[in-house]
């Protein structure tokens, strides 16, 4: 396999980043005469880049980065210095590693990131879990969706076993210094702000919102549209639509300005608030146990046939079911 040097030009385009500008060498790595591996490319003289990597048309590998022999990166990669890529990791198109970004591991198994990601300084993607019931033959694995902002100091592990995932979905906000352990599963449009922690097996929908220093419990299930308060420790469920704080946490009524912001109507916000109050909100000691008000309110023709209150509802059951941790405290839930 050689290295085969093309021509320079004298200029450069506006996006790359700076400490490339001055670098004016264009390589291709050549496997065969049939096979290009990378073309258009920049990559710094200091960076090691593995002979039978696969590097789509302008990727540019900044100073002291690294790559592995069985990594792909899609067109428009960007590794700034002192980022690196490990293992059988795959970028798709338009990915950004900062500096001492670390992706994927050496481990059996894969890294596989979507499009359009930005990975944070220093954040740690697609490495081996922190569950001592691994073996290290057995394979592990990351799915990363598309335009995930990954923000500085953030772990993402891979799975715990060969027969799971991590998955992490489209258009998410991960901020500084979270951490996702092994075989989580995340959705779409989601913001974990800074220091959020979800240990193994947590299921999040989508559109949930976390505030700062929230830890959630393994095999939670934090439905979409929910929010979680800053400092709560969840270890239980949290229903769709609902609004949780506390230590442990507790459910605070509605997540109201999630939902207006989120565009649901005030008809929907209306059933939704008379089927949260005809559940949690005891009038009187005749008012029966949880589970015949929750059975009362399926039964309720007027709000049921809403359907973001049959998706609450849904919800509210699903937790119960034989597999999950019930629902967050509602001892002292409030109106809302």
């Amino acid at each position: 396999m050689s290295l085969i040097k093309h021509g320079t030009r004298s200029s450069f385009s506006s996006s790359l980043p700076s400490f490339l500008l001055f670098q004016q060498r264009f390589f291709s790595y050549v496997a065969d005469e049939k096979r290009v591996y990378a073309s258009n490319s920049i990559i710094h003289p200091s960076a090691i880049v593995h002979p039978n990597a696969v590097l789509g048309e302008g990727v540019s590998v900044g100073p002291f980065c690294s790559i592995s022999s069985s990594a792909k990166l899609g067109s428009g990669c960007q590794l700034y210095p002192g980022s690196h890529i490990f293992g059988n990791t795959e970028l798709g198109d338009n990915c950004m590693l900062m500096t001492g970004a670390v992706v994927g591991d050496d481990y059996p198994g894969y890294t596989v990131i979507g499009s359009n990601n930005t990975i944070g300084y220093h954040a740690v993607i697609g490495v081996k879990c922190q569950d001592l019931k691994y073996k290290p033959e057995d394979e592990c694995f990351l799915e990363v969706g598309h335009n995930n902002d990954i923000r500085e100091h953030t772990s993402i592990h891979r799975s715990s076993k060969s027969t799971d995932r991590t998955v992490i979905g489209d258009g998410n906000l991960i901020m500084g210094a979270c951490h996702i352990a092994h075989d989580c599963k995340i959705g779409n449009n989601n913001i974990f702000a800074n220091n959020t922690l979800l240990a193994g097996h947590v299921e999040v929908e989508d559109y949930v919102h976390t505030a700062g220093a929230t830890v959630i419990h393994q095999f939670c299930h934090l439905g979409s549209f929910s929010f979680l308060g800053g400092g709560s420790v969840v270890s239980q469920d949290v229903p769709k639509y609902m609004m949780v704080a506390g230590d442990r946490a507790e459910l605070r009524g509605l997540n109201l300005v999630g939902l207006t912001r989120r565009g649901f109507s005030i008809e929907e916000i209306r059933s939704l608030k008379t089927a949260y109050r005809k559940i949690f909100i005891r009038a009187d000691t005749t008012a029966g146990s949880f589970d015949e008000r929750l059975a009362k309110v399926e039964q309720h023709e007027g709000i049921i046939q809403v359907p973001a209150v049959h998706a609450m509802l849904q919800s509210i059951r699903d937790s119960f079911a034989e597999d999950r941790r019930g629902i967050c405290k509602y001892k002292y839930w409030n109106d809302s």
